[in-house]
């Protein structure tokens, strides 16, 4: 499997920037945080109003009342590929607030072979090599109450720094918009604009490297790449509300549709904007014990008769909190639905005002 990952990294290195605008550059940013979250299909962009609000909808940092901190493991591809998150955020005053999160997505310790076999034909293994793949994400949000009673907006402006090996890295720059507004009965509204100005990734190649590849798989990386590329917006809204039942029971329910300014797979697709949705619950017993599921990631599926088959992704989770410390799981990509190999989420949240 590492030596299969080898080559597709090297190969995508080489042509990581072959066209200025991607479909799917910095997909990374786009997998999700916190199991709670993840438990639900993504579907939060409403009622998100914690820590983790600086990655989902940075409107909702308003709502914490003292410092929080928020932290994630998860794994990919049979624990391959590494995905950790980090998240720090604090009320400056009674209306605004402000937090910074790190996320980093890595493949470590890869087989380089391209230089197995030397120029005579003989296998030399002391010409194998390690290296690792890293992808990391700093976001620094800030978010403020409007005038407007139940109005809130948040901004965040993202350092993107990508790096494979010796062979290429790059730095990007962009930044997000979101608001949410909450109704006199208890209905949220949230809207996040990813990428609004098209995150602009810069790389550079090590040239020297660069032709230690051109001739690892004949007819390929014959040329050097253009060494830019665009990150096209993304918009999310979402409707949320929460029901409370005999006092001890409370049900949370959100519905989110997924824009994307490109023609896909997704479930409502056209030349100009293609959508799909995610719903997802949260049933809470004492605000102590949560068991949340939701279904997302609707896409039509072209099969081998050329029929078109719906799949989509459902999700789980469970969390525990106990005074200000909280503990969620999610389980991902189950069942036939998905292609791609399960994932268990583990997530820890603080709130620091149990010790004051």
């Amino acid at each position: 499997m590492k030596r299969l990952l080898t080559i597709l990294l090297l190969t995508f290195c080489v042509t990581v920037s072959a066209q200025t605008v991607r479909k799917y550059s910095n997909e990374f940013m786009n997998i999700g945080v916190d199991a709670a979250a993840l438990g639900m299909s993504n579907a939060v962009t409403a009622y998100s109003h914690d820590v983790n609000s600086g990655y989902w909808n940075p409107a909702g940092l308003v709502n914490i009342e003292d410092k929080q901190l928020a932290l994630m493991h998860s794994s990919y591809f049979a624990n391959i590929a590494s995905y950790d998150y980090a998240a720090f955020a604090m009320p400056l005053d009674n209306n605004s607030a402000i937090g910074v999160s790190l996320i980093r997505f890595a493949v470590d310790d890869i087989l380089n072979t391209t230089q197995l076999i030397d120029d005579d034909g003989n296998i030399n293994y002391d010409r194998v090599s390690l290296f690792s793949t890293a992808d990391y994400g700093v976001t620094f949000s800030y978010s403020r109450k409007l005038p407007i009673p139940g109005f809130n907006y948040g901004i965040n402006a993202k350092v993107i720094r990508r790096v494979i090996g010796k062979f290429a890295n790059s730095w990007g720059f962009g930044l997000d918009a979101a608001v949410q507004f909450e109704t006199k009965n208890e209905w949220k509204f949230g809207l996040m604009a990813r990428d609004i100005t098209t995150t602009f990734n810069s790389w550079a190649i090590d040239e020297d490297e660069f032709a230690k590849v051109q001739d690892a798989v004949e007819g390929q990386n014959q040329e050097l790449p253009e060494t830019t590329e665009l990150t096209i917006p993304k918009l999310q809204f979402g409707v949320a509300k929460k029901f409370i039942y005999r006092y001890d029971f409370s049900i949370l329910a959100e519905v989110d549709l997924n824009i994307r300014f490109e023609q896909n797979n997704d479930l409502i697709s056209t030349s100009f904007a293609s959508i799909t949705p995610s719903a997802g619950f949260e049933v809470g017993y004492l605000d102590m014990v949560y068991l949340r599921g939701g279904v997302g990631n609707f896409q039509n599926e072209t099969q081998i008769d050329n029929s078109e088959k719906t799949s989509f992704q459902p999700s789980i989770g469970i969390g525990f909190k106990y005074n200000c410390i909280q503990v969620d799981y999610a389980f991902t990509d189950i069942g036939d639905q998905s292609v791609a190999l399960y994932s268990n989420v583990f997530s820890l949240k603080i709130d620091f005002s149990c010790f004051r």
